[in-house]
């Protein structure tokens, strides 16, 4: 009976609902504004890409990059905000639309039992995960977000990607702090933010002979209008800065090195702090690809010290 009811989900919105704008689109046109200038990174183009509007409770809440073939998101982008409450308490959810393209467009939360098998074809489900070595990490983390809905929509299985759990709450959670604080205590403004996911560039691993996991993790800030009255310390993290984050400590140093002196949970999942043309080159190399991800490069749009003063 639930396969049925499952199935019968677009029919019954074809019917009752009108036509179905689909959140699955070519362009991210209906959720431009988690882009800085509105215009999506350029250079992922391969056909098994789709583009996700992340719709939760009938609102847009971020945007992802879903790589259909690895059943995991390439990138998500959103702009990061000031989390207003603590990390919620939320059933983890699926794209209804990857599984049926007439389905509703809100992400739905999955049930205890009987997961349709097109929603288990079509992506990760949580049976992917249950009792391997890896944890489910964020692209788009909770707590760069504001209310409590926009936090909630975080915990959609097309935002995780298999994390170890040593850079999950190591040095990516310490990453993650960083850009924050950066972003309450000098930008003024929009901070646009894009984190994805870097598969090995052979044998590639997998979560269940399913999910891609990641080799790489990474990330780039795009903050256009920013406080003139940077400390020296902080003027080469704007308006744009990029790091790249092991998931795999056997993996080779050459992208980013292994502090031998970190502690035995952590050490191998280092984060390499970088320049935005810096990744956007190791990008470009690993995923055979032009690889821009800010229009412009970011635009550099500092405020007048006198602007400055007057926002704090």
């Amino acid at each position: 009976m639930l396969r049925l009811s499952t199935l019968a989900l677009p029919l019954l919105a074809a019917c009752f609902g009108g036509l179905v704008l689909g959140e699955l689109s070519n362009d991210f046109s209906q959720c431009l504004d988690f882009f800085y200038n509105s215009t999506p990174p350029q250079g992922f183009n391969r056909p098994q890409y789709q583009p996700i509007c992340q719709r939760y409770q009938n609102r847009y809440r971020f945007a992802s990059l879903y790589d259909r073939e690895r059943r995991a998101p390439l990138y998500s982008a959103y702009q990061l905000k000031l989390a207003d409450g603590r990390r919620p308490k939320v059933p983890w959810m699926y794209e209804p639309q990857l599984a049926f393209s007439r389905a509703t467009p809100d992400m739905k939360p999955f049930e205890t039992l009987n997961v349709d098998q097109n929603v288990i074809e079509s992506q990760a489900v949580l049976e992917d995960y249950k009792n391997s070595s890896f944890t489910k990490g964020h692209l788009n983390p909770s707590m760069h977000q504001e209310t409590k809905e926009d936090r909630e929509a975080t915990f959609s299985l097309t935002n995780i990607v298999p994390q170890k759990q040593g850079s999950n709450s190591g040095p990516w959670s310490i990453l993650e702090n960083e850009v924050l604080k950066k972003f309450k205590n000098y930008c003024n403004g929009s901070m646009y933010v894009i984190t994805g996911a870097v598969p090995y560039s052979a044998n590639d691993r997998w979560l269940r002979n399913r999910v891609s996991v990641p080799e790489y993790m990474w990330s780039a800030y795009c903050c256009p209008s920013f406080s003139a009255k940077l400390p020296n310390s902080m003027k080469p993290f704007f308006p744009a800065y990029a790091a790249v984050g092991r998931n795999d400590p056997e993996s080779g140093e050459e992208i980013v090195p292994v502090n031998m002196k970190a502690r035995p949970s952590v050490r191998g999942y280092d984060v390499k702090r970088m320049s935005l043309s810096a990744l956007e080159g190791f990008l470009s190399e690993r995923l055979a690809a032009s690889i821009s991800l800010f229009d412009g490069e970011c635009e550099e749009r500092m405020e007048s010290p006198e602007l400055s003063s007057s926002c704090f």
